[in-house]
């Protein structure tokens, strides 16, 4: 079918239109497989399907533009993953004084730039080391491009709260990928004199 914007083909897919129905998928499924292979790993897959059945039923009631459907997707996949883990042990949440919250106004570009000289799949295992609640909220605002009232409707605190997690979360991630540098261990020069080409020597610079 030809090329068309979101919008038309959130229109034809409640329509009933198949193929409209499958641009919209290959436009937020990446988004959403990447959002829960960080929450929940195991499951991940299984869920995203789930997701997309819960979209199919829902889909006529919807009204809203891409934005608010991308939203509600993630609404639900977040109501699954809940679902997945609620005979799991709950982690204590963290108390956030909203009054801090003025002086975050975005994401920190240093260290969104920071993740984006990752690869896809390294940036998702990084994330996947923070605590729980800030890996989603990175994930919400980084990865599916949600903005910050939409996330925290989402998973359910304030816009300040969620402005402070992104905050601590990208600092830890920050820390992190410098460490990560700094423990990078030298290469092995050979020797003069060393023949071969044993496994345990590293190529000359």
């Amino acid at each position: 079918m030809a090329e068309i914007d979101f919008e038309e083909a959130l229109a034809r897919a409640q329509a009933g239109d198949e193929d409209s129905f499958a641009v919209i998928w290959r436009a937020l499924h990446p988004r959403l497989l990447r959002y829960l292979r960080v929450l929940t790993p195991s499951a991940a897959d299984d869920l995203a399907s789930e997701c997309w059945l819960s979209v199919m039923r829902g889909l006529e009631r919807f009204r809203g533009d891409e934005t608010k459907f991308t939203s509600w997707l993630f609404t639900i996949a977040r109501n699954k993953v809940t679902d997945w883990r609620r005979h799991e042990r709950r982690r204590p949440a963290d108390r956030l004084d909203d009054g801090i919250a003025d002086t975050i106004v975005s994401l920190d570009d240093t260290e969104r730039t920071a993740l984006g000289h990752l690869d896809t799949d390294a940036a998702l295992k990084l994330i996947a080391t923070l605590p729980p609640d800030q890996a989603e909220i990175i994930i919400l605002r980084v990865v599916a491009g949600l903005e910050v009232a939409d996330v925290a409707r989402i998973v359910h605190k304030s816009p300040g709260s969620v402005r402070v997690i992104s905050h601590r979360a990208l600092r830890r991630l920050r820390d992190r990928l410098a460490t990560s540098t700094e423990r990078e261990p030298p290469r092995t020069l050979r020797r003069p004199g060393d023949s071969g080409t044993s496994a345990r020597q590293a190529v000359t610079p």
